[in-house]
């Protein structure tokens, strides 16, 4: 009798081993902060896997560019760095335009068009990313960009010769079709910018003026929903494929649910955020007919720019959202 229990620490040794050896660890790099929504909405993600897979997939989340910058975290998926990874799609329009469309002004203004606009972008994605070794899980937009301004904006006339902060390329393209003095400065410098008359106008999400406090410095800001750019959530192929059936369904089905509750936490980010600049004494205006006539127009120039890069792609995804 005695050996029993020698025997049966041994088989809850065994047991033990066997389970760490069926453990999966991923790693999963983000560019933002842990307080932000898509950051939270990671972490989220994370636990229902684990939860979900009983344990067998632990993936960590490093956020605030700890493990790889935002530049970076595309390519450290491609290569099996990191299993998983939340890139900008804009950020890649360089390397394929497909990515850059929710970045054009005015194609898609609203969360409804911004879904729609990605259930045309996606297959286009999955199969890119395909050939590139990757999948896309999911995707969530930030809040609708709108216009901050120190002073009163009846139309595009009135952004003439304004110092207007530009931080892309689509940025400073709108500066230089409405006649404004394009000056780039990076979202750490906005405040100070603002606040030193390096800046006048810029083209921004709430949650961006209010992490800058520009209640302090500006006046107006109008709700020009000009786009919704998406981070995506993208991962290794071969790091998908190498688990079992049941883990493969437990991501799937928590990244359906990631991007239902990233959509809703985008809302309310957008909401809040404008609510706490009005209370702080910022007027949240929609933009007059002729300032929305002439934005209008800007986005008409720029998607015809975009569609005589993008070719037959951008055609195609443009003719599949318009449907």
């Amino acid at each position: 009798m005695r050996t029993t229990l020698p025997l049966l620490g041994a088989a809850a040794a065994l047991a033990f081993s066997a389970a760490a050896l069926a453990q999966t660890k991923w790693d999963l790099p983000t560019a933002y902060p842990a307080t932000n929504f898509h950051t939270e909405n990671l972490a989220q993600f994370v636990a229902e896997v684990d939860k979900a897979s009983a344990g067998k997939l632990k993936i960590t989340l490093h956020p605030n560019a700890s493990l790889f910058k935002a530049p970076e975290i595309k390519r450290a998926v491609q290569g099996g760095q990191a299993q998983a990874g939340e890139i900008l799609l804009v950020n890649f329009q360089n390397e394929w335009q497909i990515y850059g469309a929710d970045g054009l002004p005015f194609l898609a203004d609203s969360y409804d068009e911004a879904a729609k606009l990605w259930k045309a972008q996606r297959p286009m994605l999955e199969k890119k990313l395909g050939e590139q070794g990757m999948m896309v899980l999911y995707a969530v937009p930030w809040p609708p960009q709108g216009i901050y301004s120190k002073k009163p904006l009846a139309s595009a006339a009135d952004l003439k010769g304004i110092k207007w902060r530009a931080y892309s390329p689509a940025t400073a393209r709108i500066a230089e079709l409405v006649g404004a003095q394009p000056v780039t400065v990076q979202a750490a410098e906005v405040s100070q910018a603002f606040a030193t008359g390096v800046t006048e106008s810029m083209m921004s999400s709430g949650s961006t003026g209010w992490d800058a406090k520009l209640y302090e410095q500006v006046k107006y800001w109008y709700d020009t929903q000009a786009w919704l750019p998406k981070n995506a959530v993208l991962v290794n192929k071969a790091a998908f494929d190498a688990l079992d059936a049941g883990t493969r369904q437990a991501v799937l089905k928590a990244a359906a649910e990631a991007e239902t509750r990233g959509w809703a936490m985008s809302k309310k980010a957008n909401t809040e955020t404008l609510d706490k600049l009005k209370a702080n004494g910022m007027e949240i205006l929609p933009p007059s007919a002729p300032l929305k006539a002439d934005l209008t127009k800007v986005g008409e120039t720029m998607l015809k720019e975009w569609l005589d890069k993008a070719g037959p792609e951008g055609r195609q995804l443009v003719d599949a959202y318009r449907k």
